[in-house]
């Protein structure tokens, strides 16, 4: 009785393999619930790439990606002097993401001489040194205290091949800092295509581009992964029968199915909508619109189609109305969970 996402294996690494071979210099990311696979899981996968280093996205994630990892660690979040790492960790194995001055200072004071990699602010300015500051910063880091693993360039998403002339216009600070001359030089890119970075390569041959990626690597053969969940019970309800937590009234005849999976699992929960576009915006408004009066669809498909939600999900379960006519699916049987892996957290994975 569980929501299970369930992994082709065979064809799951195959994509795998195919990612690592099309990116030279690949960083796995590795983060937040290891994209509905797990971290640990994840890391394993990274040590059987056989790739050099993986990118966790804070130091709590340290504690379960390092022992089952054994190279290097990215820090994708910028170092911070308020922040403890995890003493089981070793500190040689450590990459700090650093964007800012003060904090390259504090951390060029610490013990040992920890190894950095400088962020270079980009239109997400999100984080990042400015253009200026990224050579304030080489030349604080010149002056000894820390090792410079080379520059950090966080592109936002877009279309497909629409980052190279943002990178392009980077590239030019980057060597004007001084720091693709430098004895490792490299450049830690996000969200750029293998064309852009083949374009950039072609154009920096002296800098090794190293390739973070996560939901490319790990989600990009969306068809080798199904969630699943399992019908609990059904219920025959009439036209105007009361039901769940707030008395509700049925609006029609049909069936109310209870199946696997609620908020505890991520679902019914959203993340603002990032749509852009006029469709898009009407698609939310008119969803928005449905939600009102109690028709939110549900990330259940049953008999063909995603069905609606009788009432706001429970924490482990939820409430499907089916309409009559339906066919309602035996209780033990599994139905379809459309989900964002990102948000959801399963009960088991199960790779074949």
């Amino acid at each position: 009785m569980s929501v299970v996402l369930h992994v082709d294996g065979d064809r799951w690494r195959d994509h795998l393999r195919q990612v690592a071979a099309e990116r030279p210099g690949l960083v796995p990311v590795i983060k937040g619930n290891g994209y509905g696979l797990g971290l640990g899981r994840l890391a394993r996968k990274a040590q059987w790439l056989g790739v050099e280093t993986v990118a966790v996205g804070t130091t709590t994630e340290l504690t379960e990606v390092a022992p089952r990892f054994g190279g290097d660690l990215l820090v994708l979040t910028p170092w911070r002097s308020f922040e403890k790492l995890p003493a089981s960790v070793d500190p040689g194995r450590l990459i700090h993401t650093v964007d800012r001055l003060d904090e390259l200072a504090a951390l060029s004071m610490t013990d040992g001489v920890p190894r950095v990699v400088l962020e270079l602010l980009t239109s997400m300015k999100r984080h990042g040194f400015t253009a200026r500051g990224l050579r304030e910063a080489a030349a604080v880091a010149a002056s000894g205290g820390v090792r410079v693993e080379g520059v950090a360039l966080h592109l936002p998403l877009g279309p497909a091949g629409g980052n190279l002339t943002e990178a392009e216009a980077l590239m030019t600070e980057v060597v004007a800092a001084g720091l693709a001359g430098s004895p490792r030089p490299q450049v830690w890119v996000s969200h750029l295509t293998a064309a852009e970075v083949a374009a950039l390569a072609r154009h920096y041959p002296e800098v090794r581009f190293r390739q973070r990626i996560g939901t490319e690597l790990w989600l990009g053969d969306r068809g080798a992964l199904e969630v699943r969940a399992h019908v609990l019970d059904s219920h025959p309800v009439e036209r105007g029968e009361t039901f769940g937590y707030r008395g509700r009234s049925i609006p029609r005849a049909g069936t109310l199915l209870v199946v696997s999976g609620g908020t505890a699992h991520g679902i019914g929960l959203e993340a603002p909508t990032g749509a852009a576009g006029i469709k898009a915006r009407a698609t939310t408004m008119a969803r928005g619109g449905m939600d009102a009066v109690g028709l939110a669809k549900s990330p259940f498909t049953i008999d063909g189609k995603a069905r609606y939600f009788a009432e706001p999900p429970h924490m482990q379960a939820s409430m499907i109305f089916l309409p009559a006519g339906v066919e309602v699916p035996e209780i033990g049987s599994t139905v379809d969970v459309r989900v964002r892996f990102t948000t959801t957290t399963v009960d088991s994975v199960d790779i074949s």
